[in-house]
């Protein structure tokens, strides 16, 4: 009974996080709402987006420490309700009032993914603690796959409520209602295992069995947090640009006709990337996975705007296999390192570092966006900026994994 309970469980979350994907969408609606709400300016509309994953994190900690209080199925369901809401909320957005969407879209959306994210991979993990990698690969590759699915959705409601700059705020609506019966379903199969539910997981990779579960104010006074926050921040920063401007990019290259395949690209190499470079991981060792994963960021990110025609598309899809494959992998590093019973906690106070760089992305995109208003090679600073961000991050986990490696000699 325990075995199916955990795959009922593990299949909510899937069906949770398909639809949380929405959320990532938002390079389908970043033109239409730049120009219609805020003027055309760029960077002022991606900060929704930003705010979003910032909040996300924020969204993670709470959901962690009330997990200890109330129900995993509560803890998803509010975390339903904020996104509707959210959601909602933002379909009566003005020119007038632009800060609205920042609130709705960014705020109360990000943090009832929050809600759910860090939630649903902390208790599939539990239940799978041989395959961290593989189960938290599964349940992030869902995020990104909604993006694949619900794409073609979202372009044809823009389109059937007036087109761009006019159907965004629409949509909006009818998602909400999409999210509020989904995480309202899904959230009755959501269940912990029972107490007695151990397996023996000595099979770790680059990081043995923790025998201390840290809780967050240890995890947060060792150096190992610092480097890893780090290097989620500076590492993540080239997929998360991305996703917000994939599409408009593809525009500006004279895409116009099939710029939706930028999109289409980076959530479905996105989604393959969680799931392959999760199980990748289980066998290579979460650092040199990570290690791998950022060499492939700092390249492919440079040829983006260095190649012609459809080749776009090309790098788009890998800089987002490598970003989908961070987000796998951080998570099991975390429970590698600071132990997984206090993981919803910990995780979501390292999404911190996810939150700073989806703010940094946006920004620097958005920035570089505006400036090349007529020309888009002129964005190419930016892409050299998460490059060399990639480059840094590569430094802090060979330090770190330098670390791992002393504290586990000592235990031995």
């Amino acid at each position: 009974m325990n075995k199916r309970q955990g795959l009922y469980t593990v299949l909510a979350a899937i069906a949770i996080q398909l639809t949380v994907g929405i959320s990532y969408l938002w390079s389908l609606f970043q033109t239409g709402i730049a120009n219609s709400i805020f003027a055309g300016n760029n960077a002022a509309a991606g900060l929704t987006f930003s705010l979003l994953l910032s909040m996300l994190a924020v969204g993670g900690v709470i959901s962690g420490k009330l997990a200890s209080k109330i129900s995993i199925r509560a803890i998803i369901f509010i975390g339903g309700i904020l996104i509707a809401i959210g959601f909602l909320l933002a379909s009566f957005v003005t020119p007038e009032n632009p800060w609205i969407l920042w609130v709705s879209y960014g705020v109360f959306g990000g943090v009832g993914m929050g809600f759910t994210y860090s939630t649903c991979i902390a208790v599939a993990q539990k239940w799978y603690p041989h395959k961290k990698g593989f189960v938290t690969g599964i349940i992030v590759a869902s995020l990104g796959f909604g993006g694949l699915i619900f794409t073609p959705l979202i372009e044809m409601l823009i389109e059937n409520f007036g087109g761009t700059g006019v159907g965004e705020r629409k949509t909006f609506m009818v998602l909400s209602v999409i999210f509020l019966v989904v995480c309202s379903v899904g959230s009755i199969f959501m269940k912990t295992p029972p107490a007695n539910y151990m397996v023996d997981d000595t099979k770790t990779t680059d990081t043995s069995p923790t025998v201390k579960n840290y809780t967050p104010i240890e995890m947060i006074k060792t150096p190992q947090f610092y480097l890893v926050i780090a290097a989620f921040t500076l590492g993540c920063m080239s997929g998360l640009m991305l996703i917000g401007f994939a599409k408009p990019i593809a525009v500006a290259r004279g895409l116009v006709e099939t710029a939706t395949i930028g999109v289409l690209a980076i959530s479905l190499f996105n989604a393959a990337g969680r799931i392959v470079w999760g199980m990748v991981s289980d066998k290579l060792g979460r650092t040199n996975t990570i290690l791998i994963l950022l060499a492939g960021s700092t390249v492919f990110s440079l040829f983006v705007l260095s190649v012609d025609g459809y080749w776009i598309y090309v790098f788009i899809a890998l800089v987002g296999f490598c970003y989908g494959g961070l987000l796998s992998t951080f998570p099991a590093l975390t429970s590698d390192i600071f132990g997984p019973k206090n993981m919803a906690t910990n995780y979501g106070i390292v999404l911190c570092g996810f939150g700073a760089a989806a703010i940094l992305g946006s920004q620097i995109g958005g920035y570089f966006k505006n400036v090349a208003a007529c020309d888009i090679n002129l964005m190419f600073p930016a892409f050299v900026i998460v490059s060399c961000c990639a480059v840094v991050a590569i430094g802090m986990i060979l330090i770190l994994k330098k670390k791992i490696a002393k504290s586990n000699s000592i235990k031995n």
